[in-house]
């Protein structure tokens, strides 16, 4: 109830600062309603379903060829089961060890 005097004088208030000073009664209704507005709770759906979009993936040339030559290296190496994953990761077996490469290109830094 405390709350509700104190939105009742800050209204008065702001009213008041406005230069338009309302009354007591003035004041309490515009609280109820403000009160009551923040009550009510509104969900909404939307009519249609949102339609899927098929997005193609872009192949990035440039990390193909980069992992295709750390692939190059590490078959010249000694390398077991090379294996690679899209142009993102060379995954490999040497003496015996598993190991994965991943290639990460980085955006240019925002201005």
């Amino acid at each position: 109830m405390a709350d509700f005097e104190k939105l009742i004088l800050d209204i008065m208030k702001e009213a008041e600062a406005d230069g338009e000073p309302i009354t007591r009664e003035e004041a309490e209704e515009m609280a109820k309603m403000e009160v009551g507005a923040k009550e009510i709770r509104r969900y909404e759906k939307a009519e249609e379903p949102k339609k899927e979009r098929k997005v193609e993936r872009k192949i990035d040339k440039e990390k193909k060829e980069i992992l295709d030559c750390i692939r190059v290296l590490l078959e010249g190496l000694g390398a077991v089961s090379v294996s690679t994953k899209t142009e993102t990761e060379v995954s490999f077996e040497m003496n015996g060890n598993p190991y994965t490469v991943k290639l990460t290109k980085h955006r240019p830094p925002k201005k």
